[in-house]
């Protein structure tokens, strides 16, 4: 089973090398750019300037996936990419709002239950 880090560590790494030889190249590198975005709002040291490059570039992303891929794929999910860099504009960088130290926790907690039917 997938935990959330392992869907990040996916989206941001592992997906734009194996879709590269596979989708045609247009579909790939609308797929490979989104990639990189999520990789850029990511880091921990940001830029300001480039902010508003990167909420540009979620856009520019946004329109090249709607050409190469059905409309029924976006829902309210897909459409939340274009608030993620205002989002990191009032709040800060991402990795200090991540769940991932709470989810490893959680593990620790769960592990010394003996009875998971009676905890």
């Amino acid at each position: 089973m997938l935990k959330s880090h392992d869907c990040h560590v996916l989206m941001q790494q592992l997906l734009a090398v194996t879709i590269r030889d596979i989708l045609p190249n247009n579909v790939g590198l609308a797929i490979t750019r989104l990639c990189f975005f999520f990789n850029a709002i990511c880091r921990k040291v940001l830029d300001p300037v480039k902010l508003d490059e990167l909420e540009n570039e979620a856009a520019i992303i946004l329109c090249q996936l709607e050409m190469y891929f059905a409309l029924a794929f976006f829902d309210i999910m897909v459409h939340l990419i274009v608030h993620l860099v205002r989002e990191i504009k009032c709040c800060g960088p991402v990795y200090l709002r991540w769940m991932y130290p709470v989810e490893q926790y959680m593990k620790i907690l769960k592990g010394y239950t003996k009875n998971l039917h009676h905890p």
